[in-house]
C-alpha cells in the first residue's frame, strides 16, 4: 500500500490533492493550518495519517493540531517515541478513545543505528503502544538497507523508511517484506523526505516486482 505524503501551501491544494489519494499523510508541520482548516481536511477523507513533526511549531500547539485532527475522523496519528511524555500520552489518549490507530515513530536523520539500538527502538515504540511502528533512518551503505529491512521479519506492524538516495531501494523492497504501507511524494519535486519517491513511479516498481499475483500497490 502507498500512503502519499501531502503539504500543499493552502487547505484547498491540500483537498485537491487528496482527492487523487485514497490513502495519505498530512504534513502539518509543513503548512500553515488553523484548528479549522484541520477540521475540514480531516472531517473530508477518512484515511488520513496525522502527522506535525517538532521543530516548526510549539509542542502546544502541534497538540492542538494533531487532536483536531483525531476528533475530525484521522484514521492514523503518527507521534515520536521521544515526544514528552505528557504530549504523547494526551494525543495518543485521545486516539485510542476516537478509534484513531497509533503510530509510534523514530527518525535518525544522520544515520542507520546497529541492530540492537533498532531492534530496542521498535520494542520501546510497542511498550508505548503504538499499532504501527514506523522506524526512518538515514541509509549511507548498503548495510544499513539491509539492517532496516530486516526489522520486517516480525509479527508486529512495522514500517520502515531508509532516508537519503541510497535508502530509496528500501521505499520499494519494504511493501514487499511486510510493511504496512510506504511513503511517497505526489509528484517528483514535492518531496517531504529525502530519498522520497514519486507515487506514479513507486506504484510502477511495486506492480512490476509483485510477482505472486496479489499485488502490492494501492489495495
Amino acid at each position: 500500500m502507498i500512503c502519499v505524503s501531502i503539504a500543499e501551501e493552502t487547505p484547498a491544494d491540500c483537498l485537491a490533492a487528496l482527492q487523487n489519494h485514497p490513502f495519505a499523510e498530512v504534513r502539518m508541520d509543513r503548512m500553515r493550518l488553523t484548528a479549522a482548516d484541520v477540521h475540514t481536511i480531516f472531517s473530508r477523507h477518512h484515511n488520513l495519517i496525522a502527522t506535525c513533526r517538532p521543530g516548526a511549531f510549539p509542542d502546544d500547539h502541534r497538540k492542538v493540531l494533531l487532536l483536531e485532527a483525531i476528533r475530525a475522523g484521522a484514521a492514523f496519528v503518527d507521534v515520536e517515541v521521544d515526544a514528552p511524555a505528557g504530549y504523547r500520552e494526551e494525543v495518543m489518549g485521545c486516539a485510542k478513545a476516537g478509534g484513531c490507530a497509533i503510530i509510534v515513530s523514530f527518525h535518525d536523520h544522520a544515520k542507520t543505528p546497529g541492530r540492537e539500538e533498532l531492534a530496542a527502538t521498535v520494542s520501546a515504540c510497542f511498550i508505548l503502544g503504538a499499532d504501527i511502528a514506523k522506524i526512518a533512518c538515514m541509509v549511507h551503505t548498503d548495510a544499513d538497507n539491509a539492517r532496516l529491512l530486516g526489522l520486517l521479519d516480525d509479527a508486529r506492524k512495522i514500517v520502515v523508511v531508509g532516508m537519503g538516495e541510497m535508502g530509496r531501494i528500501t521505499r520499494i523492497a519494504a511493501s514487499l517484506l511486510g510493511s504496512p504501507f510506504s511513503f511517497a511524494c505526489p509528484a517528483t519535486g514535492r518531496e517531504t523526505a529525502d530519498g522520497q519517491i514519486d507515487h506514479e513511479t513507486l506504484r510502477t516498481a511495486l506492480k512490476a516486482l509483485a510477482s505472486d499475483g496479489r499485488g502490492a500497490g494501492e489495495r
